[in-house]
Order: structure tokens, then C-alpha cells, then sequence
């Protein structure tokens, strides 16, 4: 297919309930089907909530049993592959006809993973990215992805690939989604700053590929009254800002930015504009020296425990 409608849906979590933010969920598909959109994305950990602020009770050197009870609650809602979560939205995909790319915080026995999700209509979930590198203290709530969940996804308009929040900022890994022709990138994240969206700019024209970037509004009042967080307890405080948008091959903005507050911002895509942006720049292939530089990327699963 030469033509897609995407949408990147800049909706805020339900933190601790997965189910309602599931639903919540399900009714932005539902109502981005209805304009014609094919492929939505939504932003970082939005099942299972992106816990901004928070410390978990863990100074250098001891951990509180506030933090432990902390790390409790934020495990008890995050969600399972095979938990009625991502069945809902799997069934809300068969039922439109979307594909579906959702950041969730995924349970594992005991350790969490900040995990993003691909569900396709006829398929069902088709695979998952588990985030490589969690930043700073995120690596206190959050397990490391490895190289098993590296892989873009086959779709009817051409590989779909995420990378989540930081992650883009490791040049390795971008340079391993684009040698797999990622035709539309996914970027899921929690970074509301100006100097996000010149970051897409830059992946979309280093890639020559479409950039989709979802981020949450949401304010203190979406998190229980209890919740821990550093910016204060006043409920209209707004934790994350948004900022999401969709980004075109030669690094041009056909959405967004958008911080105004929950928005499900769309474009059309031209799919052909990936080979004319590659006619004068292809990374990994004419304008790459593989004489001088190469790549090595260890795609096998890492399993703690191996049975043979």
C-alpha cells in the first residue's frame, strides 16, 4: 500500500488500573478507525503508568519499606501478555482492522519491563520490545531488554518498528532499525522537552523514514492522593506535557507538536516518499563504508536460567 492514515494518541495514563487505561484506550481506537486511521501509537508505559516523580524509597545505599510497598502497587498494575489487558486491545484491533503499538509496563514474575506492544488486526500481538536501557531511576523499577526484542515487524505498509523514550539516543540501536528497513518508526516516550522533537526530526531524515512520537499529558490528579511525587500534590500540576508528533523522511513535521493537553493528532502518509528520501541518503546501504565500519548485533534471547 502506497498511502496509510497513522495516529499517535497523546492520552493520559490511568496509573494502577491498566484495565481502565486499557479502555480508555480501546475507545481512542475505536474513534481513530472511525476517521480512517490504520496504525496508531501510544505513548510509554501507558498501561501500567509512567510513575513521574516518584522515588521508590531507595537513597543511596537502603531502601525504605515505603518503597518496597511503593514497588508493590506499581507490580500489582502493570499488565501480563496474556492478561485481559492486552486482549481487550487485541480484540478492539480485530474488530477495526488497526495495528496497534502500545507502551506498557509488562510483569514477569517478579521483575517489570517497560515494554512496547504490536497488535495487528488479524494477528493478534505480533511481537514486543522490551527497552534496552532504562535511564537513571528507572533502572531501580525496571529490568534491561536484550536483543531478542530487536526486531521490526512485517505489515502491510512496510516494516514497523519502536524504540522507546532514550533509546533513541543510542546510535547502534537506531542504526539496527534502520538495516532493517523500518518504514515507520515508532518512538513511545516520556520526554517532554523542547529537545525532543529535533531529535525525531533528526531520525526520521538520518533513517529516511516516518517518525511517529507519542508522549502523555497528564496531570497529578490522574495518580491516587497517596501517590509519592517531587513536583508536589496539587491535582492540576501537569507531570508530563505531551509533545507528541509525526515526522516525515526529509525531517519534515506533518503533526504537532502538541502540548495543549490529550489530543490523537493524525497524518497521511506517502509511503514513496522513503525511496525519494533515499535516493541521496542511505545509511545503511550506499552511504554506509562497511570497509571502516560495521555493526555487530546480538539478537539471541538472554535467559537467566537456560534448560537444555
Amino acid at each position: 500500500m502506497k498511502r496509510v492514515k497513522v495516529a499517535v494518541a497523546q492520552l493520559a495514563s490511568v496509573p494502577f488500573r491498566p484495565m481502565a487505561a486499557a479502555e480508555k484506550a480501546a475507545a481512542a481506537m475505536r474513534e481513530a478507525a472511525a476517521e480512517g486511521v490504520e496504525l496508531i501509537l501510544f505513548p510509554e508505559a501507558y498501561l501500567g503508568g509512567y510513575p513521574k516523580g516518584a522515588s521508590f524509597g531507595t537513597p543511596v545505599g537502603m531502601r525504605k519499606p515505603e518503597g518496597r510497598e511503593a514497588f508493590r502497587r506499581y507490580h500489582e498494575g502493570a499488565v501480563e501478555l496474556d492478561g485481559p489487558e492486552v486482549s481487550l486491545l487485541a480484540e478492539v484491533c480485530r474488530e477495526t482492522g488497526l495495528f496497534c503499538v502500545m507502551g506498557a509496563i509488562e510483569r514477569d514474575g517478579g521483575t517489570l519491563y517497560c515494554t512496547a506492544l504490536y497488535l495487528d488486526g488479524a494477528r493478534g500481538l505480533v511481537g514486543k520490545h522490551r527497552k534496552l536501557m532504562p535511564t537513571a531511576a528507572e533502572r531501580l523499577i525496571w529490568g534491561y531488554g536484550d536483543g531478542s526484542t530487536l526486531q521490526a515487524v512485517d505489515t502491510r505498509w512496510g516494516r514497523v518498528g519502536a524504540v522507546i523514550c532514550w533509546e533513541n539516543y543510542m546510535p547502534a540501536l537506531r542504526l539496527h532499525m534502520y538495516a532493517q528497513n523500518t518504514a515507520i518508526y515508532c518512538a513511545p516516550t516520556a520526554d517532554d522537552r523542547d529537545t525532543w522533537l529535533p531529535t525525531m526530526r533528526h531520525i526520521a531524515l538520518e533513517g529516511r523514514c516516518f517518525v511517529l512520537t507519542a508522549c502523555q499529558h497528564i496531570t497529578r490528579g490522574a495518580f491516587p492522593p497517596d501517590y509519592e511525587c517531587a513536583l508536589g500534590d496539587d491535582p492540576a500540576t501537569v507531570l508530563m506535557r505531551g509533545g507528541s508528533a509525526i515526522v516525515g523522511p526529509l525531517g519534515q513535521v506533518l503533526a504537532g507538536p502538541d502540548f495543549s493537553g490529550e489530543a490523537l493528532l493524525t497524518a497521511e502518509l506517502d509511503l514513496e516518499d522513503i525511496p525519494r528520501g533515499k535516493y541521496d541518503f542511505d545509511a545503511t546501504g550506499h552511504y554506509a563504508r562497511p570497509d571502516v565500519f560495521r555493526l555487530l548485533v546480538d539478537t539471541e534471547p538472554k535467559p537467566a536460567v537456560a534448560r537444555r
